[in-house]
């Protein structure tokens, strides 16, 4: 079995991820290092304004195993974050900005510990919503889990 994942292994594999990603015109979203129950994987997730096909993963995974070859890992994963991926940076916020988003807090506030609205703002301190019933909503950062959009699914037989 190989070493434990760390934080240095993912910081020398963004980097390489990164180099790989702008060379090949992907935005590099996020790199990770995680222990499965059959192995450490090393999971590298791409997008690009056009969305990611599988043809593109495997372009990716070939052109970036190679130059991995210092990190220790079982196997990698090359995807697509999906179209429900977490916002997490201020570029994230751009593209979502005024969309339905889901906050999940670390703990309630008021016994809730989820909330649903319109993507107002965002910050390094706080994120702020429109709930639906137009009462913004501010929290801090470092008290959310997870935001991430809602997927409205669209009946086009109406």
């Amino acid at each position: 079995m190989k070493n434990s994942p760390g934080v240095q292994p993912v910081n020398t594999a963004r980097e390489i991820a990164q180099k790989v990603a702008d060379a090949q015109g992907f935005e590099l979203v996020d790199v990770t290092l995680q222990k499965e129950a059959d192995g450490l994987a090393l999971c590298v997730y791409i997008d690009s304004a056009q969305g990611i096909t599988l043809d593109d993963c495997e372009r990716y995974h070939k052109a970036v195993q190679p130059l991995l070859s210092q990190i220790e890992y079982d196997y990698l994963e090359v995807s697509s974050p999906g179209a429900d991926r977490p916002v997490k940076t201020q570029r994230d916020f751009e593209k979502h900005k005024g969309d339905t988003v889901e906050i999940r807090l670390f703990a309630k506030l008021d016994g809730v510990k989820q909330f649903t609205g319109a993507l107002l703002d965002m910050d390094d301190d706080t994120v702020s919503i429109t709930l639906p019933d137009g009462q913004a909503k501010s929290f801090q950062r470092k008290a959310v889990a997870l935001i991430k959009p809602v997927i409205m699914m669209i009946d086009e037989e109406e």
